[in-house]
């Protein structure tokens, strides 16, 4: 009886340890985004409601951490995200942010060009799929569609 009890336990204790795991991996987000942007504050509530703990930068001029990672402005948006080595610009939907911090590929970062309607943080409907591309180098591709 024991046995099976100390069994039980640590099936338990590792389903939580396989949790906490997942959920650290959001950890150490920082979003740097302009002091008046409300949008942002939107993008953010979004990510957090979703379980992701985010540490926001207020500043006067962004464009620096978009030269830093080499964002073309065909791709940019009015915040960027450091995430895990990444970076995330713009409005990108969580279910996008999963698959890069899951799938770990040899990118520089993803972004979702613009301030698209319906995107997380922006007001209005959605008027079609957002296409999310990867950049390595500067170079952009499709990395999904959501």
């Amino acid at each position: 009886m024991k046995k099976k009890i100390l069994i039980g336990l640590f099936i338990i204790i590792l389903f939580i340890t396989a949790a906490c795991t997942k959920n650290d991996l959001t950890d150490n987000a920082v979003l740097y985004k302009s002091t008046f942007c409300g949008c942002c504050e939107g993008y953010t509530s979004k990510l957090t409601g979703a379980g992701m703990n985010i540490d926001v930068k207020n500043m006067d001029d962004v464009s620096q951490i978009k030269v830093k990672h080499k964002i073309p402005s065909e791709m940019q948006s009015c915040h960027t995200m450091e995430i895990e080595g990444y970076f995330v610009e713009g409005h990108v939907p969580f279910e996008a942010i999963q698959k890069l911090l899951n799938e770990k590929p040899d990118i520089d970062g993803i972004a979702l060009p613009g301030m698209p309607s319906g995107s997380p943080g922006m007001p209005g409907m959605k008027n079609g799929p957002f296409i999310i591309y990867s950049l390595k180098d500067g170079e952009a591709k499709e990395f999904m569609t959501i």
